[in-house]
């Protein structure tokens, strides 16, 4: 009788230059495709599959595309067929390390000056968020970032933001000044009547305690917003 068995995929009967894992170790990781490095986190394939068409499959939901992959989900990634919810969350976690060294990389220690000095930054930390997320960084004296934290996710109101966490978190960080951030997952750098409500409440609250708001600033892929640079401070 024929053998309709599919021969074995595994990567184990590959020739050893082509085995992702040996590939970067002689090579270097830049030698790999984006299917060799995912193959890598996967790690396993399945009876049909190899974790090398597992980690092809994966591209295949982003059509390619590594920024639209830092925007999936572990649930829509457990959609394809072999990917449990051990390789999606590796896989997640592999792309929150390389947004973190991105965004870190753009920011140590430096002094802010401007807008453009902190919003580049801001957009890598935000930028993959399908829900708008508010954020706080606090300054010391110098003007320099002590402290980057997401105070609150899901929406932009004075019922989700609240002024005394962050004011709280300010005097644990021994901040002279802080500077707001949300994102717009929708692209639009418009400020909302929320967004200057908010403002304005914080802004006022710190003052209280000698606390300056420096900015406040609205993120997306399209750019930023400063309301400093608007006159909105």
């Amino acid at each position: 009788m024929e053998n309709l068995h599919k021969p074995s995929t595994s990567i184990k009967n590959w020739a050893m230059d082509d085995r992702p894992r040996e590939k970067m170790i002689t090579k270097g990781a830049a030698a790999l495709s984006n299917a060799e490095l995912l193959t890598i986190l996967i790690n396993t394939g399945n009876k049909h599959n190899s974790a090398l068409e597992l980690g092809k499959n994966v591209l295949q939901i982003c059509h390619n595309n590594l920024n639209e992959l830092g925007k999936i989900s572990i649930k829509e990634l457990q959609k394809v067929k072999g990917i449990g919810i051990a390789k999606a969350i590796c896989i997640a976690a592999a792309l929150e390390l390389g947004r973190r060294r991105h965004a870190s990389s753009s920011l140590e220690k430096q002094t802010v000056l401007s807008s453009t000095d902190v919003a580049e930054y801001l957009r890598a930390q935000l930028k993959d968020y399908a829900y708008e997320v508010f954020a706080v960084l606090f300054l010391n004296k110098a003007n320099k970032i002590n402290h980057y934290e997401i105070m609150s996710r899901g929406g932009i109101d004075a019922t989700v933001v609240d002024t005394k966490i962050i004011l709280k978190k300010a005097l644990e960080e021994s901040a002279s000044s802080i500077i707001l951030c949300h994102n717009h997952p929708s692209g639009s750098l418009k400020p909302s009547q929320a967004d200057k409500l908010i403002t304005q409440k914080v802004k006022d609250a710190a003052a209280l305690l000698d606390i300056k708001v420096i900015d406040h600033l609205i993120v997306s892929e399209m750019g930023y917003y400063s309301f400093a640079d608007d006159g909105g401070m």
